[in-house]
């Protein structure tokens, strides 16, 4: 089987959306830039940046300015957003999807907004876009331009970070049932991939939350039309999120001082022990050493059964520490 040749670099997919008649449609790989950008409605373009020929084929684009192809080809690890009043592009947070299974690792999805079109780009196949186009092909009618497909998205991703955020919390939930029951186990090494998830998603969060904060802040002179009432909506469900995942890493943090304070005190418990023995073998070991010294005129050396008054020593010594340890309140 041949899998068709894409004419447009870094091709994943493109849906053209008919506002007036709410349909949507599948373009073919096999469509040029000139047809896609000539067609009624409004473009969404999804590409792969594995591709190096991304970047020209963004700046070929009519009205794409050089932030915005920036913003599209930028390999930054954080989360950007810029708004003005005929683009919005940036960076925002999605997690990665495997071939075969669904990962906990950071991915970014790049984007550029116009009131023609959306241009989205990415260097791993992420989670939220897939669902997120799989909604839009569905619900096509509800699709009145470019910023409901960035709504869609921002919302698909908070739907995937609860899912993992509840995958988490069945993790936890384990951990603890060993933690907690006593177990002989260390539960550290399987605490420890959960917590560093928490900590990298909860870190972007914040700053993606900030970043939508300030834009829904924006005057409306500095943004496109109805941008500032789609990101408080985006706010709201984004600090959703954010509450769930910080309330996570409180709990992931607790365990892991519990799973610590456990260890801590077993390490005691073997020190006190060892102490123990240490002060119960102090006088034998003083008796024997007595004993054994190389001089004259050692007691019951020349004399019948003096390993036995030796034994009787070494027990009274024993006897001695045990009644001190027990008035000195240590045992």
């Amino acid at each position: 089987m041949e899998l068709p040749v894409s004419a447009i670099p870094g091709f994943v997919w493109a849906t053209r959306f008919e506002p007036e008649s709410g349909s949507s449609l599948r373009l073919p790989p096999e469509t040029d830039l000139d047809a896609l950008l000539s067609q009624q409605g409004f473009l969404w373009l999804h590409l792969g940046l594995s591709d190096a020929r991304v970047p020209h084929l963004l700046e070929r684009i009519p009205d794409l300015p050089p932030e915005a192809v920036q913003a599209l080809t930028s390999r930054d690890a954080h989360a950007t957003l810029s708004v003005s009043l005929d683009i919005v592009c940036g960076t925002i947070i999605d997690l990665q999807r495997g071939f075969d299974e669904m990962t906990s690792e950071i991915g970014w999805l790049h984007f550029a907004i116009t009131d023609r079109m959306i241009i989205t780009t990415r260097l791993h196949p992420l989670r939220s876009i897939d669902r997120a186009r799989q909604a839009l092909e569905k619900n096509s009618a509800r699709v009145s331009g470019p910023m409901d497909v960035f709504s869609t998205l921002v919302i698909e991703f908070q739907r995937t970070v609860m899912a993992m955020a509840q995958e988490i919390n069945d993790e936890l939930n384990r951990i603890e049932d060993f933690v907690y029951e006593n177990a002989e186990r260390d539960e550290r090494h399987r605490l420890a991939p959960a917590r560093r998830s928490i900590v990298k998603l909860y870190r972007h969060l914040r700053t993606e939350l900030a970043l939508l904060r300030r834009a829904a802040a924006s005057d409306d002179d500095e943004a496109p039309a109805g941008f500032q009432e789609i990101a408080q909506k985006l706010t709201e469900r984004i600090e959703v999120v954010e509450r769930d995942v910080f309330s996570l890493q409180e709990r992931a943090r607790l365990l892991h001082e519990d799973i610590d304070s456990r260890a801590q005190a077993e390490t005691n418990r073997h020190l006190y022990i060892l102490s123990l023995l240490t002060a119960f073998l102090m006088p034998p070991t003083l008796v024997t050493g007595f004993f054994g010294m190389n001089t004259e005129n050692l007691p019951f050396a020349h004399t019948d059964g003096g390993t036995f008054f030796a034994g009787v020593l070494i027990t009274l010594s024993i006897g001695a520490a045990w009644m001190l340890l027990k008035r000195a309140g240590i045992l």
